[in-house]
């Protein structure tokens, strides 16, 4: 019986997997309603009081994002002092809707990362994940995998699409 041999491990194709920076850390909401007087009015000494009241240390290493879940008319600053209250607790904080949290970090984190291990091999942009990876995250991926990579295809080895292939 012939040993089976995988050719895809023994190739110099480069795998990319998002799922690899997806964040490890909890993620979390404040709702700035909640300190709002009927959900809605901001008066400034109450505002303060009730932040300073909250306990922000069940927020420590998370990933928090900043909301309004009522119509209330915020001024700028309200955020931002809520913002204040989570600086030393909160791994990571965000002014944005729950649902954006994951596209704004790993816009963050792939905007950081150094490509250059990518450098004029072929790439495969793994497809199939187990977590839910945005789809803008596939989108800086390839931006900046085109800037270095001799190609880029997405899927699996056995089933790729190619994408981009550098000209000679």
């Amino acid at each position: 019986m012939e040993e089976i041999v995988n050719k895809v491990a023994q190739s110099v194709l480069a795998v990319f997997d998002l799922e690899d920076y997806y964040p490890k850390n909890q993620k979390a909401v404040v709702d700035i309603a909640d300190f709002l007087e009927e959900g809605f009015i901001l008066r400034e000494v109450n505002f303060r009081n009730a932040l300073k009241a909250h306990d922000w240390s069940s927020y420590k290493d998370k990933l928090v994002t900043i909301y309004c879940s009522t119509d209330a008319i915020l001024p700028a600053w309200a955020p931002i002092l809520v913002a204040t209250h989570l600086h030393e607790f909160a791994h990571k904080t965000y002014l944005c809707p729950l649902e954006a949290v994951d596209t704004l970090y790993f816009t963050e984190i792939l905007s950081e990362l150094d490509y250059s291990s990518f450098a004029d091999k072929p790439v495969i942009l793994k497809g199939c994940s187990k977590k839910p990876v945005p789809e803008m995250a596939y989108l800086l991926a390839i931006s900046r995998l085109q800037n270095v990579a001799r190609s880029v295809m997405f899927g699996e080895a056995c089933s790729a699409v190619p994408l981009y292939k550098k000209k000679k």
